[in-house]
């Protein structure tokens, strides 16, 4: 069986825990952020772990970083 092959983008945008959490940025961070309120832009400075739900859908396109 040949190797599989990692999704590039969804490598940037997932970060792995040692305990294998997988986090990400929440919505709202690309641009426009000079209108928004200062307490938004600093609530989307943090990482946030991923929804239970998609888990499972994300880990399939990063078949080397499974823990």
């Amino acid at each position: 069986m040949g190797k599989l092959k990692t999704n590039k983008s969804v490598r940037g945008r997932i970060k792995i825990t040692k305990s294998g959490k997988l986090l990400r940025l929440p919505s709202g961070h690309g641009h426009f952020r000079g209108k928004k309120s200062g307490k938004f832009r600093r609530r989307v400075r943090k990482y946030v772990e991923v929804s239970k739900a998609d888990e499972k859908a994300i880990k399939k396109y990063l078949p080397y970083n499974r823990k």
